[in-house]
């Protein structure tokens, strides 16, 4: 286990000299190195895994965007205004306006240049909305899958020779004044490297892992599935400190009630939205399910043993398959089915007449009292159950930044000259809480502000024999 990381002067020499060291290969970072690349910087990425993952391997890899030409193929009429106003709905006002819009802003143009200039097949959700969205503006591949979507990013980085070096941990950052000037990173061996960087892209992700500081900034979720990934240890906000950096909404998660239990599978809330519901162990439900998917984890494990069930039917699983981790939960056993009303309620172990009357009390075309406006078409056979927890996915609170060019504020509110954060490691657009998460935020602003910190000032190429030496075992990693 290593030391907490932390901040140290600046050294007079450093094993290896770049020009722009990125901490972290996520989407984040991955779409910062190929900006950065694009722009004629020589790019160090380093990751702590043995592969790249991160929060974006466990995701269902969705960027949402306004405007792009997949929307309007489609015939969805959008704009990045539209946008920018769904996400401070969603937040009750509480996000910086001027991130709001830089991120909506952005977000079409980052989808159309990652898939025209680097190939990923992107193509648009139009079955089902997502809560909050008042336009479709969910963009994919054709897998719906957050690994797939780690892998194409990867694939181009590596077609591409920017150099990637897995197992490498950053442990301490080195600066002075509103400069950084390099990290040290921990070897698989134990022993410290030091990199000198003219600019350093934190990509490292939030802190959900560190359950001391969700304890501390998020206690309402402490006790939910952790999610995420376990690299997410907050190395941003622990350097914060020593940096003098400012953090904002370190109180902002991701939240998600709706988690295959025992099997820990995702299980996409458009089972939700076309028109299932959730119920407690008696079969009565218990909120309004159409708030959201991070709202529902708290409202899941306020309940017995934090766990609910989950009812749709076969049309909506039909729905469902088009994303990969469903299709293993029924490959799992997760997903139970049953043709009769009475045949589900016997195998939940609900209640004869419960499951039964919980459906009959659905006015269907109107809002019930909990005060969820329901469409015209009722659930009919065969019937669908799935026992589901409460979840912790990410963080959304972090550095504070300067939205235009992603660089680190200092407590001051002056920026960094030469530090930027993207992804988990900087403050996202879902105000201070659950609630403000609007489905793809996380990977909005990984998408959008990598691309912003990547481009940065660009500068002449160095000699990349500098980084050679180093960079050797990026291509040995196993995939």
């Amino acid at each position: 286990m290593t030391e907490s990381p932390d901040v140290a002067p600046p050294l007079d020499h450093y094993d290896i000299d770049v020009d722009t060291l990125i901490i972290g290969a996520g989407a984040a970072g991955m779409v910062a190195a190929l900006a950065a690349h694009e722009a004629g910087q020589d790019v160090l990425l380093i990751e702590a895994d043995a592969l790249p993952s991160g929060s974006t391997a466990l995701s269902a890899g969705l960027i949402p965007a306004a405007g792009t030409r997949f929307q309007r193929d489609a015939g969805i009429e959008d704009a990045p205004e539209l946008f920018a106003a769904d996400i401070q709905k969603k937040a009750k006002g509480e996000n910086e306006q001027a991130l709001v819009d830089v991120l909506a802003e952005g977000s079409g143009a980052v989808i159309e240049w990652l898939s025209d200039t680097h190939g990923l097949p992107f193509s648009i959700i139009t079955d089902f909305d997502y809560p909050g969205h008042s336009r479709r503006r969910m963009h994919g591949l054709p897998g719906r899958s957050g690994a797939e979507l780690i892998d194409a990013l990867r694939g181009r980085v590596e077609a591409l020779d920017i150099p990637l070096i897995c197992n490498r941990r950053a442990k301490h950052l080195y600066a002075s004044n509103n400069r950084v000037f390099g990290a040290a990173v921990v070897l698989p061996d134990g022993d410290i490297e030091t990199i000198g960087a003219r600019r350093i892209i934190l990509a490292c992700n939030g802190f959900g892992g560190d359950r001391d500081l969700v304890h501390v900034h998020m206690p309402d979720i402490e006790n939910g599935l952790w999610f995420g990934h376990d690299g997410n240890r907050g190395e941003a906000i622990k350097w914060a400190e020593g940096l003098g950096a400012a953090t904002r909404h370190l109180g902002a998660y991701q939240g998600h009630g709706n988690v295959a239990h025992p099997h820990g599978i995702l299980i996409t809330w458009a089972v939700i939205t076309k028109g299932g519901f959730q119920v407690n162990g008696q079969a009565e439900r218990f909120w309004n399910e159409a708030q959201g998917y991070s709202e529902a984890a708290r409202a899941v494990l306020s309940q017995n043993d934090g766990q609910a069930w989950t009812i749709f039917d076969a049309r909506i699983a039909d729905i469902a398959r088009q994303f990969a981790d469903f299709k293993a939960a029924e490959a799992q056993g997760a997903v139970i089915t049953a043709d009769s009303i009475q045949a589900l309620e016997k195998a939940c172990a609900f209640s004869r007449g419960s499951l039964t009357a919980t459906i009959g009390a659905i006015p269907y075309g109107g809002i019930d009292s909990f005060g969820r406006q329901w469409g015209s078409q009722e659930l009919s056979g065969p019937f669908c159950a799935v026992r589901v927890t409460g979840a912790l996915f990410h963080t959304q609170g972090g550095l504070d930044i300067d939205p235009e060019t992603a660089r680190v504020r200092r407590l001051s509110g002056a920026p960094f000259e030469n530090l930027h954060a993207t992804g988990g490691a900087a403050c996202g657009v879902s105000g201070k809480g659950d609630s403000g998460y609007l489905s793809g935020n996380g990977l909005l602003s990984a998408a959008v502000l990598g691309k912003i910190a990547g481009t940065g000032a660009k500068r002449e190429k160095r000699d990349k024999r500098l980084i050679s030496a180093f960079a050797a075992p990026a291509l040995q990693s196993p995939r």
